[in-house]
């Protein structure tokens, strides 16, 4: 049997097996690895390579950023931005049907913009927006469906860690580039579900009675100002040149620290060593994550895994729209049972070359594969925004599903579109220059 076949088989088997048991991803990532090259190399010679590749894998001075960006994003979090979005979104949704709901979306947009985490957007605007949706007779569940179904679009819409992270494990793809791509497929996805809100909106009679007065619309616009400016000064400083994506996480976190404690003053000099710890603690569990999956990433080349993956995929079909569709397929269903830097980490190495084989720039691939682990993170048994956004949402699983199902539909049309119309991704960074 093919050496690339018997190691794949050994990393499959025993990495579900640790996960089925509960073993912690990371731990299973580097056991599985390890062992997968043992019949190539000695035991001694395996684990030495191993430990190196760990600590060449997290020797990258890009891989800075994320620590800053998951910094900023909490202390944003904490820091009274989601009231101002939502007042400033309501600006845009007017008295449309499901109006608040609408105000929801946009708002998920924006601060996932700012934060760069879903679930902190679907916790702090569905914690914010829920109650006054069901003062207005809003129904539980859809309000929930809704704040569920919007929150990933911050992951798409940059700063995003996981960019970060497929730029990376895709050998250096440009930072600017994958934060411009994601524009135009993260708004596309937003304004899918505010399709669907306003089918449902429309069904149940759904309308706001909240109007802004003249003053108020101006006094609600230079409020949200500050918070905007965020995004102005970190992405239009990243793609303009003037600072790289690891400087424009530290001016994310300087901003934010000003923004918070001395300009809104919604966060008090005592509840930053808290901050900083979660902080850290989130970033120590990513780090590990990716240092132990560059041994599983060396073994995979080392043994010729997506070599063979390729050609038994291109073996199936050489048409570029069925081996794209089958990708598709398998990135949703892998979404569904890993969260999303894992799956980046490990999946990267085994389809980027394939799509690279049918013309596909690693660009426009990340953001197929961003776009697709996205969808993982609402849907269960593992999706974190999901599980969030019902908590707020005081409903339960069961009962948001269903709402679900159509949103679902809508993301998948874009997701379709954005792997079959490159344009959607590259207009962007061709337009500056990246690509």
């Amino acid at each position: 049997m093919n050496i690339a076949v018997v190691c794949g088989l050994i990393i499959l088997v025993l990495l579900v097996v640790m996960l089925l048991a509960g073993v912690p991803i990371a731990v299973a990532l580097a056991v599985s690895s390890i062992c997968a090259i043992l019949p190539v190399l000695n035991t001694g010679a395996a684990v030495l390579t191993g430990a190196q590749r760990i600590f060449s894998g997290i020797s990258v001075f890009s891989l800075l950023a994320i620590p800053f960006f998951i910094l900023a994003g909490n202390i944003m979090n904490k820091g009274g931005i989601a009231i101002r979005l939502i007042n400033f979104a309501k600006l845009f949704t007017g008295s449309i049907p499901g109006a608040l709901a609408h105000t929801n979306a946009v708002a998920n947009m924006l601060f996932g913009a700012i934060s760069g985490s879903g679930t902190a957007a679907a916790s702090a605007m569905g914690s914010i927006i829920g109650p006054i949706e069901e003062e207005e007779g809003y129904d539980r569940d859809f309000s929930a469906a809704a704040n569920i179904a919007t929150a990933p679009t911050g992951l798409l819409i940059p700063p995003s860690n996981v960019m970060i992270t497929y730029s990376l494990v895709s050998g250096g793809t440009s930072v600017a580039a994958l934060f411009m791509a994601g524009y135009i497929p993260g708004i596309l996805w937003g304004l899918a579900c505010m399709a669907v809100i306003f089918y449902f909106a429309k069904k149940k009679g759904y309308r706001s009675t909240i109007k802004y007065s003249s003053s108020e619309k101006v006094k609600v616009f230079f409020q949200a100002i500050p918070c905007l400016l965020m995004i102005v000064i970190v992405i239009g400083g990243i793609i303009s040149g003037i600072f790289t994506a690891t400087e424009g996480s530290v001016v994310a976190v300087v901003y934010s620290l000003i923004l918070s404690l001395f300009f809104y003053k919604s966060i008090k000099l005592s509840e930053l060593p808290k901050i900083f710890l979660d902080s850290a603690e989130m970033t120590g569990i990513i780090i590990f994550l990716i240092g132990v999956s560059s041994i599983m990433s060396w073994v995979m080349a080392f043994t010729g895994i997506p070599s063979a993956v390729s050609e038994a995929m291109l073996g199936i079909s050489d048409n570029r729209y069925v081996i794209l569709f089958i990708i598709n397929i398998l990135l949703l269903i892998i979404g569904t049972f890993m969260d999303m830097t894992p799956a980046c980490l490990i999946f990267t190495p085994i389809f980027l070359p394939i799509c690279q084989a049918l013309g596909m720039n690693t660009v426009h691939f990340g953001i197929m594969m961003i776009f697709n682990l996205c969808i993982g993170t609402i849907t269960p048994p593992v999706g974190t925004t999901l599980f969030v956004g019902v908590k707020v949402g005081k409903t339960k699983i069961e009962n948001v599903i269903k709402p679900l199902l159509l949103y679902f539909a809508a993301i998948f049309v874009v997701l379709l579109l954005v792997s079959y119309v490159p344009i959607l991704s590259m207009w962007l960074p061709g337009l500056l220059g990246y690509v």
